[in-house]
């Protein structure tokens, strides 16, 4: 079963950048499509972004777009999120999921494989 571990989370201030990577343990069926999620407390985990492999674009939520860029090294198995102009609405625990779909889907129940987290905090 795919491994996946995210890192490069951390505390910034309003309108800096970060860059957010997640490692999958290995390149198979089970991460053609690979995916970032947030979650904020109280809140319920939404959709961020996602790409498929070999894409060189990716899918966005309106609330990104223009902000952030997915990208894939599909060498390396690694899914990168680059985050700029971040705002404290970015806040939250950022989490990497993988699927076997050659379709991307924006719901969290559509995937099975889920990295730990890693927390962006911007503040104000």
């Amino acid at each position: 079963q795919v491994r996946l571990v995210e890192s490069g989370g951390g505390l910034v201030q309003a309108g800096d950048s970060l860059r957010l990577s997640c490692v999958a343990s290995e390149r198979t069926g089970r991460n053609n499509v690979m995916a970032w999620f947030r979650q904020a407390p109280g809140k319920e985990r939404e959709f961020v972004a996602a790409i498929r492999r070999g894409d060189r674009n990716a899918v966005y939520a309106d609330s990104v777009k223009g902000r952030f860029t997915a990208s894939r090294d599909d060498a390396a198995n690694t899914v990168y999120l680059q985050m700029n102009s971040l705002k404290p609405e970015d806040t939250a625990v950022y989490y990497c999921a993988a699927d076997g779909s050659l379709v991307v889907y924006t719901t969290p129940a559509h995937y099975d494989a889920w990295g730990q987290g890693t927390q962006v905090t911007v503040s104000s």
